[in-house]
């Protein structure tokens, strides 16, 4: 059984397997990658002790967070400019998959918290000095969807708002918020990011969920905050792939915006599930099935059946999350603006790969029985997790399959978010 799930976690993101596609990546970066993925699976024991406290206190114990500053993966998207690993993306998801082998809430955070350090180094010089000159270790949380309102002051913006959902904002310096960007007359002339220090923001205890309870994805609020221009990112620029840097030799930060702000989302969630089948794979030769003759659930074919297909939708959501991810870097690399279509398949990828993910942690808990729900399986937690991580709005399948479907058949899209 080791053997066979050693196969499925090998697959794809792996320390040293898997491949790039299009262009190669350097030697350097396998290397690289190889290293930062050991580090997160060294940590893998710490997160899972811990895991039981993350949920009740709703928040990741700060012994997680110090650890995961210490081995230098809140910075694997930081610039190297700043002593960061400026890493790929699927590097990136590689390391949250890892993770979320102890605990998904905390490689819900990780992954959050890193692209938006992936954002802070799109742009421009200014604003990332402002945020890592001094603290290279500053960490930055998002909140990008919310009601917010500005108005136009010299050299910047006075906002206001509330945006919920922002994971990891309690370990958080900085603040992402979404804001309309207006003119002297009040008139909105376009959408931005606005990078706003953590002090000149609120935060409200709102995060009362099911699943991934520990993310602490709380409210951020602001009150007349003061934001000057240089931290204000359009998103009319980022969308078009104009991204404000002007370190333009730099891989990293010329990969599309919203083909990354939803592929990201997947590394906790491949790593729920290949955890579910570590999980049950492992219990399955030492416990029955009650009221049959078998001995071990091991040796009953409707186990056999129900493990098969659950690891071949584990290996197909590493397979499209690998594609999607390598395509995205490569394209970067080359210096390539993905397609239409391209941005559109790797969004409906998001949406396929969490949905197969999570069908196949479904099918593990009725392997598993019934005892999946208790309290003190971890089962349930990874259950609860994966059904509310995969509800993540850039990660609906039904709405990224249309997306696809639109720019397949040359129809208009419904959103400017591919």
């Amino acid at each position: 059984m080791r053997e066979a799930f050693e196969h499925i976690t090998g697959l794809s993101f792996g320390s040293r397997g898997g491949g790039d596609g299009g262009a190669p990546a350097s030697p350097t970066a396998g290397t690289l990658r190889a290293d930062l993925v050991d580090r997160a699976r060294a940590l893998v024991p710490l997160l899972t002790r811990n895991a039981t406290r993350t949920e009740a206190d709703r928040r990741v114990p700060d012994d997680s967070i110090r650890a995961i500053q210490d081995a230098g993966l809140f910075r694997i998207m930081v610039p190297r400019r700043f002593g960061g690993s400026e890493t790929d993306i699927r590097t990136s998801i590689a390391v949250a998959r890892e993770l979320a082998m102890g605990c998904g809430s905390t490689a819900w955070v990780l992954s959050l918290i890193n692209a938006c350090a992936w954002i802070t180094g799109i742009g421009t010089d200014r604003l990332q000095q402002d945020v890592w000159a001094e603290n290279p270790d500053a960490r930055v949380a998002g909140a990008l969807a919310g009601e917010a309102q500005s108005r136009r002051v010299d050299g910047g913006l006075v906002v206001s708002g509330r945006w919920p959902w922002s994971s990891g904002c309690q370990h958080a310096d900085w603040g992402l918020v979404g804001v309309p960007i207006v003119d002297a007359a009040g008139t909105v002339v376009d959408r931005g990011l606005a990078l706003i220090p953590m002090p000149e923001l609120g935060i409200e205890d709102t995060w009362f969920v099911a699943g991934m309870k520990g993310t602490g994805s709380n409210t951020l609020v602001a009150r007349d905050v003061t934001v000057p221009d240089h931290r204000i990112l359009p998103l009319s620029r980022l969308l078009a792939g104009d991204h404000p840097t002007p370190h333009k030799s730099e891989a990293l930060y010329r990969t599309a915006f919203v083909p990354v702000a939803a592929l990201i989302l997947i590394g906790p969630q491949l790593g729920l599930a290949t955890s579910a089948l570590e999980f049950v794979m492992e219990k399955a030769g030492r416990r029955g099935i009650a009221y049959t003759s078998y001995d071990t659930q091991a040796a009953a074919p409707t186990v056999q059946l129900a493990i098969a297909r659950a690891a071949m939708l584990i290996e197909t959501a590493h397979l499209h999350a690998d594609r999607a991810a390598a395509d995205i870097d490569a394209a970067a690399r080359a210096g390539r603006t993905l397609s239409l279509v391209e941005r559109a398949r790797i969004r409906m990828e998001t949406g396929y790969i969490a949905e197969t993910a999570r069908e196949a942690i479904r099918i593990l808990c009725s392997a598993h029985g019934a005892s999946a729900f208790a309290e003190t399986c971890p089962l349930q937690r990874i259950w609860r997790d994966s059904e509310v991580a995969s509800r993540h709005a850039m990660v609906n399948p039904e709405i990224n399959s249309e997306i696809y479907g639109r720019a397949l058949l040359g129809a208009d899209p419904i959103t400017n978010l591919v």
